[in-house]
């Protein structure tokens, strides 16, 4: 089973159509880009995992590849239903990968589809880069599910901020995924626990940028780097010098990330005070 987890915009920001009484209602899937012909697969209505947030289950049997969407919702009550023509989704997914293949082939000018060999080695590549980013940082890049049975959320907070859980247990970065309600008024809540790398910008491009540029540099891939002359002989080839780093179009560097590397805390000792009247008598004295 493959899902996709569509964030709704209308009017220039997100939208949470479940609760203005409209709904996700259909998504469909094209083999080109300009999303015309006959329609690859449809899924729907989505299901509403949190705010903003909708899922819908796609059809078993997909070929892995790129297909463009588009996602068909009705903002809010008695309002008209809008297609959204700027989703895609590239297979397959959930499989541990931040980025995709086809991510790649885009940065390599390479057209698509690709083949399953250029799948292969564009994957090691991203793993590569993936594995960096995790020695780094100290940390994986994919959260591990957790779940919480029977708890009673606190008053005064969504249900989709992890404060209104007990999940203060989990010393790491929390999402909700979903909550559903027992018939004891407790719920039960899915939980993403630890840093999602694919939903980080900077982390999803460090990994893209530095596993093209691995592709690049590899010998068996010269046919993909930026030559800029060629001897007559041909026996000798000059390539573009890449920018450097902190120049508009570099690569971004490893150091970038550093927020995003674990803290850890650790209190600091207190030497103990020596009794009175050799020591301070009152916790709070000045002298």
């Amino acid at each position: 089973m493959t899902v996709y987890d569509y964030r709704p915009v209308w009017g220039g920001a997100l939208r949470d159509p479940g609760t203005s009484g409209g709904q996700v209602s259909r998504i469909d899937l094209y083999a080109t880009p300009d999303r015309s012909g006959d329609v690859v697969a449809t899924a729907g209505p989505a299901e509403r995992l949190r705010s903003t947030v909708y899922r819908f289950t796609l059809p078993d049997g997909l070929a892995d590849g790129r297909y463009w969407c588009t996602v068909t919702f009705t903002p809010g009550k008695d309002q008209q239903p809008v297609t959204d023509r700027t989703a895609r989704i590239d297979l397959p997914s959930g499989d541990g990968l931040i980025a995709s293949a086809e991510q790649i082939a885009d940065k390599l000018n390479i057209p698509l589809p690709i083949t399953a060999a250029q799948r292969e080695t564009f994957r090691d590549a991203i793993r590569d880069a993936q594995s960096d980013v995790v020695g780094y940082l100290g940390r994986p890049l994919i959260p591990e599910p957790r779940e919480l049975l029977s708890v009673t959320p606190l008053f005064g907070y969504d249900f989709s901020d992890p404060q209104a859980w007990p999940s203060q247990r989990f010393d790491d970065v929390v999402t909700v995924v979903r909550y559903v309600a027992a018939a004891d008024g407790t719920y039960d809540v899915e939980l993403l626990v630890g840093l999602d790398g694919g939903a980080e910008e900077p982390i999803a491009r460090y990994v893209v940028a530095h596993a093209v540029e691995g592709i690049r540099n590899s010998p068996a891939a010269i046919g993909e780097r930026r030559a800029t002359s060629v001897s007559a002989e041909g026996q000798s080839i000059s390539f573009e010098a890449a920018p450097v780093t902190g120049q508009a179009g570099a690569l971004p560097a490893l150091d970038s990330l550093s927020g995003y590397r674990k803290r850890l805390y650790r209190p600091i000792g207190v030497v103990a005070a020596a009794p009175w009247p050799y020591g301070r008598r009152r916790r709070n004295t000045r002298w």
